[in-house]
């Protein structure tokens, strides 16, 4: 089906993109890979290429942009080449939008244009070791002293934890009131320079190999009060208000990577022979692509109404927990079926459909399991 969701800019935007990939990222993935994250400097280059300023306004160095769609450009390249750009969705997708919308004037005069070059890397930092999705349970304290917060506490499975410079922790600054645990949280700016800060384990993963992930420490660090995001204790409301922009974030790149799955596959069976003949002849073959595809067309139709959603301002919680829902769900199995075209060497990481199915796992788990959202959409039916 044709698809209307992206314009002249947005086209020139993925030239630019996958030419990019296909130059600079491709040939030296495997090294990420192996180093569990990209080198530094690769961020400064996604800076000068103008790819992390995106949506940040002109007057701090950004285009300006509103629109979700470069970052969905951003998310199908990299699926189609089977590649990520290890910490970048963090840095633009969550990140990014607390920092516009809850940053002080004097906050984004001081961070915006170094996040736009890229020598200011971010991460988010709220799932502590046994909270998991219990945000509220959290232990991490950050208590007021004049001028100063004083963190402690640590944090767990934190993407993009090991090359940030500065990281957006969720701690309690008050007890939680007896009727409502989500209420004395709050969001502090954390300079992972200060004394007392830790890096610990990189957490070894399944897939996502080239994106760090990492366990976090805070042992008495000092927070200048002028770090803290918004305002004191309201640290939930302004999670809760993000959630439907990071979890479209991720049903576009799970939609993404089941439509190259596809592609992938096609390719495969078309080369392929068994018994004489391409593995493409067959009837099987022939049913499981259809299907794939079909679910493909699906989940794409899905994200596009959610993508103009967003930009118009109208996206719902619920609305992004079904796209999440869905499009993880469909990926779940297209990538599962295209692999198992592949045959034994859909098992080889040389293969790209290989690395599409290890990374594919955990997108039914991060940003919201699909328990969870079951859970969301099940209240807003009002069952």
């Amino acid at each position: 089906m044709r698809r209307t969701l992206f314009g002249e800019d947005h086209e020139a935007f993925r030239a630019m993109i996958r030419a990019f990939v296909e130059a600079e990222v491709v040939p030296v993935f495997g090294d990420w890979e192996d180093a569990g994250h990209p080198p530094r400097d690769f961020y400064r280059r996604l800076g000068e290429l103008g790819v992390l300023g995106v949506q940040v306004p002109e007057e701090y160095g950004g285009a300006g942009e509103t629109s979700f769609k470069f970052q969905a450009v951003v998310s199908e390249e990299c699926a189609r080449a089977a590649v990520s750009f290890g910490g970048y969705s963090v840095h633009v997708n969550l990140v990014l939008p607390y920092l516009l919308k809850y940053g002080s004037a004097e906050q984004k005069k001081r961070w915006l244009p170094a996040f736009a070059s890229g020598e200011m890397m971010t991460a988010i930092a709220m799932t502590e070791p046994g909270t998991g999705s219990d945000l509220a349970g959290m232990r991490t304290t950050a208590r007021r002293d004049g001028d100063h917060y004083v963190l402690n506490g640590a944090k767990t499975f934190i993407t993009g934890g090991v090359l940030a410079d500065r990281v957006l922790v969720v701690a309690r600054t008050s007890p939680a009131a007896p009727d409502d645990r989500r209420t004395g949280l709050s969001i502090l700016a954390v300079d992972t320079r200060s004394e007392g800060y830790s890096v610990g384990r990189k957490l070894e993963k399944i897939g996502l190999r080239s994106s760090d992930t990492a366990e976090l420490s805070f042992s008495d660090v000092l927070v200048p009060a002028d770090d803290l995001l918004g305002e004191e204790g309201r640290g939930f409301e302004y999670l809760t208000h993000n959630l439907a922009e990071e979890r479209l974030g991720i049903a576009t790149s799970s939609y993404a990577s089941a439509a190259a799955a596809v592609e992938f596959a096609r390719r495969y069976v078309r080369e392929r022979t068994v018994f004489g003949q391409s593995v493409a002849s067959f009837q099987n073959t022939k049913f499981v692509l259809a299907e794939c595809a079909t679910e493909v067309e699906a989940a794409r139709s899905l994200v596009d109404r959610c993508i103009e959603a967003l930009d118009a301002g109208e996206l719902t919680p619920a609305d992004a927990a079904v796209a999440k829902l869905f499009c993880t769900e469909v990926q779940g199995r297209v990538v599962d079926k295209c692999l198992q075209l592949h045959g034994g060497y859909g098992y080889i990481l040389e293969y790209p459909i290989a690395r599409l199915y290890a990374d594919a796992r955990v997108t039914r788990i991060y940003g919201g399991t699909s328990e969870v959202l079951k859970t969301i959409i099940a209240k807003d039916l009002q069952v």
